[in-house]
């Protein structure tokens, strides 16, 4: 019998029994090794704040809707930040073999079956370390907010919010040519984003955030703001930050009303644009190009090469029976984690 992590309620997260199958003959059996934990999208469906659960997305018509919801409770498998290693081929598998190691995205499940076209154009090298490869979907999401804020070589790009998303754009925009300023409350995150390249930090609390990286930059101000906090009066205070006629590309994931988003004050006197950085789509000048599959393998190339640090943004690594108190300390405790991992081998850091 297998297992996964189900929101059973609002802020209640159980490990429940999933019945496996048998495999067709094109398809792999992937056993789970890690799976990471999204503390912005799946913090919303644990806590009931994700629209999906109180309303319904029309896809054709691309809106929400009241009326109804498109999920409900149990939310199962949720997850999207997954590596294992393949234990069975179907009979006429012929490009995959027991032992590899596969990343992608199917949930805090212990084992995915997938058809072998898909697998085998997730196979991790041999030699990468394993975790590596739950940051693909993450990986990719931080590259489209690069690709979004059309960076170029010599500007200054401000970053608000250092969780793992933010962490992995601050060191995407240096990757990309920028002087990066990475703000955020929390001192640990600040140290961690020096330690990984930026070359400003900027301590939100203290207030007056606008006013010093204008100062830093002549009065200029930031030539791109990327915002990866969810917060509203962090995209107030990017919309502050940014030069005249510039842009901020908005990637956190913005739960209920915009209290304390002020858009007749620097939004509407400076002429900002506010870009939707969001990974159901590329910027479309790109799109002959891009797509999330290519942003992912990109993320992680850049991994196993050690271009950018991922495995530096694991802080806890709990075995998959404390999933419970994995996600409460995500919604209790932010301050306290960065990248929590779920071990499907029983073990935990």
């Amino acid at each position: 019998m297998g297992s996964m992590v189900s929101f059973t309620a609002p802020r209640t997260a159980e490990v429940v029994d999933e019945a496996p199958r048998a495999l067709d003959d094109t398809e792999v059996r992937i056993r789970t090794l890690y799976s990471g934990i999204s503390a912005g999208t799946e913090l919303t469906a644990y806590r009931g704040s994700n629209p999906y659960l109180n309303k319904w997305w029309d896809e054709s018509e691309r809106l929400f809707k009241d009326g109804s919801t498109s999920f409900e409770y149990p939310v199962n498998g949720w997850g999207y930040e997954e590596v294992g290693e393949i234990v069975e081929v179907g009979a006429a598998v012929q490009s995959l073999h027991v032992g590899e190691r596969i990343w992608g995205t199917w949930g805090h499940r212990s084992e995915t079956i997938q058809q072998e076209a898909r697998a085998v154009a997730r196979i991790l090298p041999a030699e990468a370390d394993p975790r590596i490869g739950i940051f693909s979907q993450i990986g990719a999401i931080a590259l489209n907010v690069i690709l979004d804020a059309d960076i170029h070589v010599g500007e200054t790009v401000a970053v608000f919010g250092l969780g793992v998303p933010g962490q992995l754009v601050a060191q995407l925009a240096r990757l990309n040519g920028a002087t990066v300023i990475a703000v955020d409350g929390i001192a640990a995150r600040r140290e961690l984003a020096t330690k990984l390249g930026a070359h400003h930090v900027l301590d939100a609390s203290q207030g007056d955030v606008a006013e010093r990286i204008r100062h830093m930059t002549g009065g200029r101000g930031a030539d791109v703001c990327l915002e990866v906090t969810g917060n509203y009066r962090a995209l107030h205070e990017a919309i502050r930050s940014v030069a005249y006629s510039s842009r901020v590309c908005v990637a956190g994931f913005m739960q209920g009303e915009g209290a304390g988003l002020y858009l007749g004050e620097e939004f509407h006197h400076n002429r900002v644009a506010l870009i939707g950085a969001q990974i159901s789509g590329v910027q479309p000048a790109l799109q002959h190009r891009w797509n999330e599959h290519r942003l992912q393998t990109t993320a992680i190339r850049l991994a196993v090469e050690g271009r950018l640090d991922v495995t530096s943004l694991i802080s806890h690594t709990l075995p998959l029976s404390q999933a419970g108190e994995a996600f409460r300390m995500l919604d209790e405790r932010p301050q306290d984690a960065l990248q929590v991992v779920l071990s499907f081998d029983g073990s935990g850091s």
